[in-house]
């Protein structure tokens, strides 16, 4: 409003004659009357801006924006509520940002906690390796179960062996069984084209048909032979051989820990090396625990292995010499009972058949 009246006061028009003076004292006087109005709206105004600001404060949900301009003054009210908004959408994207950036930081610590955990195990069992091997070190033997291990080996070895041969005696049987019925169809096909030949090549072509029919009776025994081999050696002794992989494992870790906790008793009693003392024999105890019950887990696995194997071989090596003496002695009743005494299902002929390989 101040600003309004100095303009006017300002733009006031000044009369002048002709002689160029001025106007009469009257306007002189009204000059002065408004420097003096304008003074007092200044003291005015001031005084009510301080009563404001004492009285009321000021508000923080609102922001006065005052623009001025010749016609006077215009006041326009912001609400900061917008402004709040986008602020809290902000914040509550960076803490989500954050909070994703804490988990994978950390993942990645789990991760190089872990990686410095197997890199330390690691150097150690190394370490009591290349020990055992220049015998600077020493280890904890079992001879028994060493014994019982190496002879586990041995008899896989030669089990294996004997599976080969098997394969391979039924693959030439399969490949003789399927000569003899294309013989017998000759046989068969030449005795009707051959009227002065026609019993003898009939004679032959019964035989071949009688021996091709023995000789798929045999043929599923020993695919049952060699199936159940495959089980015992390749799943059975396997597992075995597994778990005393994971105790012989056990066995040098826990050589190296020890060894470990023995060389630190051997040092200075000082409050380092005391500590590291105690946390060596806290991992002492730890893997003499998983020692132990990986030896007890090996004796219990040998245990039954040896009692299935006798099982198993027992029926198997019974089933394979009763049918191929029956095959060999022409007795085609006896071996149809075996198969029958061992549960041996055989397909129809009209049935597909397929390899050993397969089979396997």
């Amino acid at each position: 409003m101040t600003d309004s009246i100095m303009s006017k006061a300002a733009t006031m028009e000044i009369p002048i004659n002709s002689n160029g003076d001025t106007g009469s004292l009257q306007e002189d006087d009204s000059l002065e009357q408004a420097a003096k109005l304008q003074w007092s709206l200044d003291e005015k105004v001031g005084s009510s801006r301080d009563t404001r600001v004492m009285v009321s404060g000021p508000n923080l949900n609102e922001t006065n924006i005052v623009s001025g301009g010749y016609g006077g003054t215009v006041e326009g009210i912001i609400p900061t509520s917008s402004i709040t908004g986008s602020n809290m959408h902000h914040s509550s994207s960076s803490s989500s940002s954050m909070a994703a950036e804490q988990t994978t930081r950390g993942v990645a610590v789990e991760k190089l906690e872990y990686m410095k955990k197997w890199g330390f195990n690691t150097y150690k069992c190394t370490k009591q390796m290349i020990s055992e091997r220049f015998g600077r070190g020493s280890r904890t033997v079992d001879l028994e179960m060493e014994a019982q291990i190496e002879v586990l080996r041995d008899t896989k070895r030669k089990y294996e062996n004997v599976l080969r041969l098997a394969r391979a005696l039924t693959n030439h049987f399969y490949n003789m069984v399927q000569t003899q019925h294309a013989l017998g169809d000759t046989f068969a096909d030449l005795s009707q084209k051959s009227p002065e030949l026609r019993d003898e090549f009939g004679y032959n072509a019964e035989t071949q048909k009688l021996l091709c029919k023995n000789g798929e009776t045999l043929l599923g025994a020993i695919n049952f032979f060699v199936s159940s081999i495959n089980t015992l050696v390749n799943k059975t002794m396997e597992d075995t051989l597994t778990t005393i992989k994971m105790y012989e494992n056990a066995r040098l870790e826990f050589d190296a820990y020890r060894s470990d906790l023995d060389e630190l008793n051997m040092g200075p009693r000082d409050a380092v090396t005391m500590a590291r003392i105690d946390a060596a024999q806290q991992q002492y105890h730890v893997h003499r625990e998983k020692y132990e019950r990986l030896r007890s887990d090996v004796t219990i696995k040998l245990k039954f292995l040896e009692e299935n194997k006798v099982k198993v071989m027992h029926k198997q090596l019974l089933l394979f010499h009763n049918a191929i003496s029956a095959y060999f002695a022409g007795n085609q009743q006896q071996l149809e009972q075996t198969l029958k005494q061992f549960n041996i299902k055989l397909k129809p002929p009209g049935a597909e058949q397929p390899s050993w390989l397969e089979e396997q």
